[in-house]
């Protein structure tokens, strides 16, 4: 939900038609000579379809409407437990993909894979509710989960792994800690205090982060369960960490979603206030365990064995599925555990590529069907390598490149973004969950050249233009744009490298967060029209292919036209604060009204009477008994009596 509403309030800047990267440069033709299953798997974006359905709408609008749809979507998923369904996560992981295939450079950041394929395991993982099957509880469930914790081991273990394969002297000398919240892409303002802390304490954190990524991982599949619950509390415990440290977007939320797959159902009743549920202990889940322990071990040391530990998992969950009444549902059981577990051996074995691809030993010995099967699902990004800051960048500065504007080429004003650190006065912003990807890819641009990013051209050329849809990615506020009421005729950009400032000697707050000093130019002073700035579109192919056309004006294109002129006036911090508040409310009013409810369904009857009737019935239950017990002795007696009789006798 985050993701996609993050990104809409974004989109016109970045691909609209005039945007940095517009969309209608990259968007995919219909090919009516073609089929249509060709096409998806050449171009798997749902947007080439708009044409195919009647949607009378340009590239920006079907973007906006996807965004809109997977939004909303997630935000139902989130509040109504019947749409938390297998097909509708499906259809949220279908809508991101499109905008990933579109996205081009800002929509590659590692999250964004992860969150690919974690919402395509979720699609495995979820219940069709929809379709109304007899139980949601599926007998390869087992399976299904293992894969989610098999990705947040590849997360965190890979990210510790690459840390120091990287032999970056930082992360060795237990010093990365020491530049990492003055070197994150956006800080908060609390970093500038840790950043003041001994050295001592902040080489302590970095053996503490380390432990955390490359000790704590082994333990998700540890045979006993009390290290798996260890193992999801210090997760949990880093992920939180990560949360309020750093404006990381929704990659924190995220880890944090994967790291509850530790947990089984009997610490969910308990924290839940239920009753242990009884579980019986067989050989074979004891073998599995074991059998998931050694694999993931052996896949440190040698990728080729994970095929076969998977399929060894994916057995031991097949006498499950048949041991269910009726021969329709045994059937049945037996189809979803032999899709599933196909789905599982597979993933579980393209997963292994991109893993083993920070040592060239382990990759060279990956099997060539497998390597084949992972380069036909590469564009849908089912799995991914991840290594998170494996290489710490700013440790003699953090680099940033400052925009500058002119009118005569003699007077350069600086042109200040709302998140990125600029004006060394300015305090860091707290933007989290909201994703700026322009900041970031500035972050990112100033570790290389401008060559290096050719969308910073095509920035400097829609400045150039005034184009307003980018200059509200710089600045929302019209008056902190210091070319609000004309466009520069000139724009340079400089290198400068940045770092926080000490404490005062009385201990105040800082007067100035930040202290700078130039570094070199990163990109010359060009105009509209000149010769070098025609060069370097050209060169980057950044040209006008062929001429805007206008837009439509269809009821649903006028429909997200008021959408966006709503929200385009805000900051995006903002829309994803006052959407944070809205599911966060609803959510309490929920539990109030379900409390309430709960509530006037019980029975108004006093407790001491229903106490009394309680103990009444056991009462007559033992004087019925008795009564019965007296009669059979009376009719003893009685035949007794008789026999003894002088009538009887004679």
């Amino acid at each position: 939900m985050f993701a996609f509403a993050s990104l809409y309030v974004q989109i016109p800047g970045l691909y609209g038609n005039e945007g940095v990267l517009p969309v209608r440069l990259v968007e995919p033709r219909v090919d009516g000579s073609r089929p249509v299953l060709e096409q998806i798997h050449a171009h798997p974006s749902l947007l080439w379809l708009g044409p195919r359905l009647g949607l009378d709408l340009d590239a920006q609008q079907a973007m906006e409407l996807l965004c809109l749809a997977g939004a909303l979507l997630a935000l139902g998923a989130a509040l109504l437990e019947p749409l938390r369904d297998s097909l509708v996560f499906f259809c949220l992981w279908a809508l991101y993909l499109s905008l990933c295939q579109v996205g081009q450079d800002f929509l590659r950041f590692q999250w964004d894979s992860l969150l690919l394929e974690a919402g395509f395991l979720t699609v495995l993982v979820a219940p069709l509710n929809l379709l109304r099957w007899r139980s949601a509880f599926r007998q390869h469930d087992a399976v299904t989960f293992w894969l989610v914790r098999w990705l947040l081991f590849r997360l965190t273990f890979g990210s510790g792994v690459a840390k120091l394969a990287s032999h970056c002297p930082s992360w060795w000398g237990l010093t990365a800690v020491n530049h990492m919240f003055e070197a994150q892409g956006i800080p908060l303002p609390w970093s500038w205090f840790i950043q003041q802390l001994p050295d001592w304490y902040l080489k302590l954190g970095t053996v503490g982060l380390l432990v955390t990524e490359i000790a704590v991982p082994p333990l998700y599949f540890a045979p006993i369960r009390s290290l798996r619950l260890a193992a999801f509390y210090i997760q949990v415990l880093y992920q939180v960490k990560l949360m309020f440290l750093g404006n990381n977007g929704f990659l924190p939320l995220l880890s944090l979603a994967l790291t509850f797959s530790l947990l089984d159902d009997d610490h969910i009743s308990y924290w839940l206030g239920h009753g242990k549920k009884k579980s019986a202990k067989s050989m074979t889940s004891l073998l599995f365990l074991c059998n998931l322990q050694l694999s993931h071990l052996t896949i440190v040391c040698h990728p080729c064995f994970a095929l076969i530990s998977t399929d060894l998992r994916s057995v031991f969950t097949l006498p499950r599925c048949v041991c269910v009444r009726g021969c329709l549902w045994k059937l049945w059981g037996l189809v979803q555990w032999a899709v599933i577990a196909s789905a599982a051996v597979a993933v579980f074995a393209i997963s292994v590529v991109p893993y083993s691809s920070m040592e060239q030993v382990y990759s060279s010995k990956i099997l060539p069907e497998v390597r084949q099967a992972y380069s036909l699902v590469e564009r849908y990004r089912l799995v991914s390598a991840y290594s998170l800051d494996s290489r710490m960048t700013g440790v003699d500065g953090r680099s940033e490149v400052v925009l500058e504007g002119s009118m005569d080429k003699n007077t350069w004003t600086e042109i200040e973004f709302m998140y990125k650190p600029g004006n060394v006065g300015m305090a860091p912003p707290v933007v989290a969950p909201h994703q700026p990807r322009l900041d970031w890819q500035m972050s990112q641009a100033a570790q290389g050249l401008a060559e290096q990013s050719p969308w910073f051209t095509s920035l400097v050329h829609c400045l150039l233009q005034g184009n307003k849809d980018v200059v509200r990615l710089i600045q929302t506020d019209s008056a902190q744009y210091p070319f609000s009421q004309a466009p520069p005729v000139y724009l340079r950009a400089s290198l400068y490298k940045y770092w926080f400032t000490q404490t005062a000697q009385d201990g105040s707050g800082p007067k100035e967060w930040w202290r700078r000093g130039y570094s070199e130019e990163f990109y010359p002073a060009v105009q509209l029209g000149g010769l070098t700035l025609e060069g370097m579109l050209s060169q980057h192919g950044l040209k006008e292919k062929f001429p805007i056309q206008p837009s439509p004006d269809s009821p649903l294109a006028q429909a997200l036209r008021q959408v966006r002129d709503h929200v385009q006036t805000l900051p995006g911090h903002l829309v994803l604060w006052s959407l944070l508040a809205t599911v966060a409310t609803i959510w309490l009013l929920k539990t109030l009204l379900s409390g309430v409810l709960g509530g006037r369904k019980a029975k108004p009857t006093p407790a001491e009477p229903k106490a009394k009737k309680a103990k009444d019935q056991p009462a007559a239950k033992n004087a019925s008994a008795s009564s019965l017990k007296a009669e059979r002795e009376n009719s003893e007696e009685s035949r007794r009596d008789a026999d003894k009789s002088p009538k009887k006798r004679k």
